[in-house]
């Protein structure tokens, strides 16, 4: 006689669920700077390679998230949210009194995608870290 596997606590989906949704979040905010890069923002001194880093540094924190073991997941999770938020920091610092020489304009291509993946990103990964935190019951 086999018995059949006992579901997946709910702890453990929520985990899954949240790495999964910072994963896609932290994917699209690299996708966007990638984007915006090839776009035209790579002419932009210092923007520019600033762009390139944080989409290589997006997709490689997304696959962090979902390969990283469950003990080192809470610091993945808060290094994420550290890039979210200085990546949104930094927008809405060029937006308003500029960044190292440039001005953006909330009128620019993908500004308020970008403004609204980063900020869920953030929400996220600052869930992520506090649910990866506890203690398995």
């Amino acid at each position: 006689m086999t018995t059949a596997p006992a579901p997946a606590r709910p702890a453990t989906a929520l985990t899954w669920a949240l790495r999964i949704a910072g994963a896609v979040l932290l994917a699209a905010m690299a996708w966007l700077h990638l984007d915006l890069w090839s776009d035209g923002y790579r002419t932009i001194d210092v923007i520019g390679p600033a762009f390139l880093l944080n989409a290589v540094a997006g997709f490689a924190l997304a696959v962090l998230l979902l390969a990283v073991p469950r003990r080192l997941l809470a610091r993945a999770a808060v290094l994420g949210a550290l890039v979210a938020a200085g990546t949104l920091a930094a927008l809405v610092v060029s937006t308003t009194v500029g960044l190292f020489g440039f001005v953006e304009s909330t009128a620019a291509p993908l500004w308020w995608e970008t403004f609204w993946v980063e900020t869920a990103a953030l929400v996220v990964l600052l869930a992520l870290t506090v649910v990866a935190r506890r203690r398995p019951a």
